[in-house]
């Protein structure tokens, strides 16, 4: 559950009632993972790796200011503690490209900003390989999945540069899943590397419940990397 932290989301538009969805991500992983599981594609090894924790208020919980380091050793000033799911998804994708994996692909209900972007039904992908990019494209559009390619702008990065620490965990408002993009790319160093930010169409609001979105892709997706 994300309740902000102590940047609690409050107020008309915070969306706290609905942060059990917060978890969209993993659930897509862990979907992929039963199903892939189940299907068993031959030639291929798949790592399923979900980072998870809950963000709420307490007497442990990380402060505004707190400088935290990553596994990686790179130092992240928090600005903001509702922008939490990138802090542990900095450490999954360092620790799967330890694993020596040829791709990596992230998911995430990460920013609100994807929602105002793309709305409720698209997701938002963000790549550091064409190739990548396209093969999820693909496969995105087999399942009838909506993704929506959108633009690591390196010049944005500007908005991560910290005083005190190697990079702050928020930009300004602007862009936001962009410099939320941007904040994951740092912490893969070579490996093809894809992000999709699926904060608006995990949720069907005029049904109340989820959508599973992501777990048809990921499917797809391995099962387009088997070999009989």
């Amino acid at each position: 559950f994300d309740s902000g932290g102590y940047n609690l989301k409050a107020g008309a538009g915070s969306m706290i009632e609905l942060m059990k969805f917060d978890m969209g991500g993993s659930a897509a992983v862990l979907g992929a993972a039963q199903s892939i599981g189940t299907l068993k594609p031959e030639n291929v090894e798949v790592h399923f790796i979900v980072a998870a924790c809950e963000n709420m208020l307490s007497d442990r919980a990380m402060r505004p200011g707190d400088i935290l380091t990553a596994s990686n050793g790179k130092t992240i000033e928090v600005i903001n503690t509702d922008a939490e799911g990138r802090l542990t998804l900095a450490d999954a994708l360092i620790y799967a490209e330890d694993l020596k994996v040829d791709k990596i692909v992230d998911l995430a209900t990460l920013t609100g900003a994807c929602i105002i972007s793309l709305g409720n039904d698209y997701a938002g992908l963000w790549s550091s390989d064409d190739a990548l990019a396209a093969q999820l494209e693909e496969s995105a559009k087999s399942s009838g999945e909506k993704i929506w390619r959108m633009p690591l702008v390196e010049g944005y990065k500007e908005e991560l540069k910290s005083n005190i620490a190697d990079l702050k965990n928020v930009g300004g408002r602007a862009g936001g899943s962009i410099t939320a993009a941007l904040f994951l790319k740092e912490f893969v160093k070579s490996t093809p590397w894809a992000h999709i930010d699926m904060a608006g169409p995990v949720w069907d609001g005029k049904a109340g419940g989820s959508t599973g979105f992501g777990v048809r892709t990921l499917v797809d997706f391995v099962d387009a990397h088997a070999t009989a």
